[in-house]
Formats: structure tokens, sequence, C-alpha cells
């Protein structure tokens, strides 16, 4: 797969984070089933509970536009080793997938990279019973 257009994406997206408790800004870029790439970044608050992470932020962005089916996920942060989407990020995108082998790359900004998937990542997703 060629990661680089999510990977520029997100670090695009990375810039425009509202980090100021954290100071931790996220990117997030979502290869959605048409083709089209989504991007956003983290948007804190002070109240811990109304932040949202880049990674939900995209998705969200994705289904605004009627998209319901991503097919690749890039996470761009600072830290190192680079980090992993959150338990709400993984349950999120659990929740729009079919294919949980939904192909999941974590870069930081040094360009360590890790590939992933969401099988790996989240085994056993919370789901309604019937």
């Amino acid at each position: 797969m060629d990661w680089e257009p999510l990977v520029a994406a997100a670090r695009a997206a990375r810039e425009h984070a509202y980090a100021p408790y954290s100071h931790f800004a996220v990117g997030a870029a979502l290869l959605m089933e048409d083709g089209s790439i989504h991007a956003a970044a983290n948007v804190e608050n002070c109240i811990p509970a109304l932040s949202v992470c880049a990674e939900r932020n995209a998705m969200s962005a994705a289904a605004s536009a009627g998209l319901r089916l991503p097919q690749a996920v890039a996470v761009v942060t600072g830290a190192t080793p680079p980090a992993r989407p959150c338990g709400l990020c993984r349950q999120t995108l659990s929740e729009f997938t079919r294919d949980r082998d939904l192909p999941i790359l974590v870069i930081n900004a040094d360009g360590d990279r890790e590939e992933t998937t969401l099988a790996e990542l989240f085994p056993q997703p919370f789901s309604l019973p019937g």
C-alpha cells in the first residue's frame, strides 16, 4: 500500500491540532471506500471529556460526507515510539469497518513507523447483542 498520501494528509492535519493542555498534537488520515482521504487533528477542551481525538474527527468528517468504510488509517504524533489510537478511536473505527484487518500506520515526527491492524490493536470490540 502507498502510505505516503495518507501520511502527508495526517502530517498536514496535525499542524492544526488544538492541544493547549496536553501539548500532544495528533493528525490522522483515513482512506475511504471511494478513494478519498479525510484528515483531521485532535481538538482539546479544558474539560477533558469534551476533547476529541484526531482519528474520531477524521471518521466523523468522512461519515458526514456519506462515507462509511475506511480502507486504511495513518496517525502522526510526536511520541517515541509512535502512539497508537486510543480505545475510543479503536471502537469508533470498528463501528465503521467490515474489515477487521483494517491497516493502521502509526508514525512519529522523526519518521519512525509501525504498521499494524485494527484486529491486532482491538481484538474484541463492543457490539450490541442481536
